[in-house]
């Protein structure tokens, strides 16, 4: 009975091992930095380094158009205030243009075109050009 019991430990044992080899091998191949989910990981990562970057150095953009816009609409306001104050300057200027009245149109009479004997176009050749 003890052989018995043996012989399935030793059997069990030799089996846990293979089962470990196999599970050990799966493993490399799973973190494998090119093929495996280890290579994704690792591009993954490279990206999101590289996407950070990009993000703060468009967060700088941003900002700094966002102060020219400040600063662009601030101008922009006082120039209208200034624009404000001409037009309305101009209103308090008497006027001194007194527009002279229409003269009568007499109606347009059509002439019709004057009738030649002469060609309307005309190609003249050069004495080097042969027809």
């Amino acid at each position: 009975m003890e052989i018995i019991a043996d012989i399935l430990m030793i059997a069990g044992a030799i089996g846990a091992g293979f089962y470990c080899f196999v599970l050990g091998r799966r493993l490399n191949r799973f973190n494998d930095l090119e093929k495996g989910v280890g290579g994704a990981v690792a591009v993954l990562s490279a990206q999101v380094d590289d996407l950070t970057k990009t993000l703060s150095a468009a967060q700088q953009t941003a900002s700094k158009s966002a102060e020219t816009l400040t600063e662009l609409t601030a101008r922009a306001e006082d120039t209208s205030r200034c624009l404000e104050l001409q037009m309305a300057s101009l209103h308090d200027i008497p006027s001194t243009y007194e527009p002279t009245p229409p003269h009568p149109q007499t109606p347009a009479t059509k002439t019709s075109p004057v009738a030649t004997s002469e060609p309307m176009f005309v190609r003249h050749r050069t004495t080097g050009d042969a027809a």
